[in-house]
């Protein structure tokens, strides 16, 4: 099914960056391919996290099933929810920030392969990165942490996101660390408001 939209997806990933350009006889052919798994991946991904969920269910306490029952749900939604984020937001602006390194005597010649690996290697760490408030959420839940424990590891979760930027990031740029850090800092800040205010923990 994504394969037969493969033109349309790329259309809408290749955006922000313009006109590209295949370089090698099968590079069209095989990316048309890695947007075909890609998309198929994420459109799979509820199917795929509830299978994981059924598997589990069975060895879980009545108490934790009633916990599970909204996990799937919200975390397909936080997942999607970060991929679209990354997309109108983010994708752009680190888009725009690398062509203009571009003059008049350096121009920006992109190649349709290396430009989508980018684009899916930008865009999937923040699916990841946005079930950060489930997470803590569900260990508030069973009493592993608490808003205050929260409060004072903060500054040494800011250190730790600008490292887990740096490491999941495409280039090794700072925008880019930065662009994947920030995100996941105010999701921290999410997570605390949370646990102190709506659960009381």
């Amino acid at each position: 099914l994504s394969y037969y939209f493969a033109e349309e997806i790329i259309g809408l990933l290749t955006a922000p960056a313009g006109k590209l350009y295949y370089m090698r006889p099968t590079e069209a052919f095989f990316t048309y391919m890695k947007v075909a798994l890609f998309s198929g991946f994420v459109i799979a991904s509820p199917i795929v996290l509830y299978q994981i969920w059924a598997f589990v269910m069975p060895a879980l306490t009545k108490g934790e099933r009633k916990i599970s029952n909204w996990l799937v749900p919200v975390a397909v939604l936080l997942f999607l929810s970060g991929i679209l984020f990354s997309y109108i937001a983010v994708l752009p602006a680190a888009t725009k920030f690398f062509i203009g390194f571009g003059t008049e005597d350096l121009q920006p010649l992109f190649s349709v392969s290396q430009y989508i690996e980018f684009v899916i290697s930008f865009i999937l760490p923040f699916g990841v990165v946005f079930e950060l408030p489930l997470v803590v959420v569900v260990l508030a839940k069973i009493n592993l942490i608490t808003s205050d424990m929260l409060k004072k590891y903060r500054k040494y979760f800011i250190f730790l996101s600008f490292v887990i930027g740096g490491v999941i990031s495409p280039t090794p740029d700072m925008f880019s660390q930065t662009m994947i850090a920030l995100p996941m800092i105010l999701l921290y800040e999410c997570s605390l408001f949370i646990t102190k205010y709506m659960m009381k923990k």
